[in-house]
């Protein structure tokens, strides 16, 4: 049963982890340990009654689930300063740290320390996060409460690690590519006669309530589609004008080339 968290690095991921748990009820503030090299950006978590520290090793020795939200580049010098504090039986590591797979993550602590690999996006912020999941040496109970803890902050997939770049441009690139999708939107129905504010309004929160269907109906795209085309209707029309413009293709090959990008670099 995890009932302690260290979390090392009080960065905006870190902090904003810390503040998700604690909104959801998930856990007591005072379960909380994070880390980061100033403390005096960790002060609101502090009275809220998390614990702060500038030393990374008083998290394992507070916690057994580790949450490591550092910079990839400060990966190897974290681990490696902490590797002789990690203990088989108590610790478990989840890494949040984007792009550093979980073999590179195992050569840098003990042998058959539990490992997950969670890839959230920027929607975490606000406890809305898609996050996907990936583990090394965790048992099932294991592997089910951290994906609790990060259902917290929106919801969570277990997916096989060589699927984590993919995660990461569908999941976290998407953010980008919809955000674009409803700033298009917006020009549009400033375009048609909307001011600006109104216009934002409405393009949020319809693509609000589409996700929304989606996911609480548990419907394909074109099921909801069909439900607003009607014969010779304004929908329909726009939908093939977009079409026509490459909008699907224009998409799906952006999707690609990101994903390209991550391979290669």
């Amino acid at each position: 049963m995890i009932n302690k968290i260290g979390i090392i690095g009080g960065g905006n991921l870190g902090m904003a982890i810390a503040e998700g748990l604690i909104q959801s009820g998930f856990i007591n503030p005072g379960h909380i340990l994070i880390t980061r090299r100033s403390i005096e950006h960790l002060h609101a978590l502090e009275r809220k009654g998390v614990l702060v520290s500038t030393h990374n090793e008083d998290a394992l020795n507070y916690a057994g689930l580790i949450i490591l939200a550092v910079k990839p580049f400060q990966v190897d010098e974290v681990l490696t300063k902490m590797k002789e504090g990690f203990k088989k039986g108590k610790h478990i590591l989840v890494s949040v740290v984007t792009g550093v797979g979980i073999p590179h993550l195992a050569s840098l602590v003990p042998d058959q320390i539990p490992i997950v690999r969670a890839m959230p996006n920027t929607a975490i912020a606000i406890r809305e996060s898609m996050t996907c999941l990936a583990g090394k040496d965790v048992n099932p109970e294991q592997f089910q409460e951290i994906m609790e803890i990060f259902n917290q902050l929106g919801s969570a997939v277990r997916i096989e690690e060589k699927l984590m770049d993919a995660a990461t441009v569908l999941g976290a690139c998407g953010t980008a590519f919809a955000m674009r999708y409803i700033r298009a939107n917006i020009q549009g129905g400033i375009e048609i006669g909307f001011d600006a504010a109104t216009a934002s309004l409405i393009a949020a929160q319809t693509v609000k309530g589409a996700a929304e269907l989606l996911l609480k109906k548990q419907t394909h795209p074109e099921q909801e589609i069909d439900k607003v085309t009607t014969p010779k209707g304004c929908t329909i029309a726009g939908l093939n004008e977009m079409e026509h413009r490459g909008f699907s293709s224009s998409l799906i090959k952006g999707l690609v080339a990101s994903y390209q990008k991550i391979g290669h670099d």
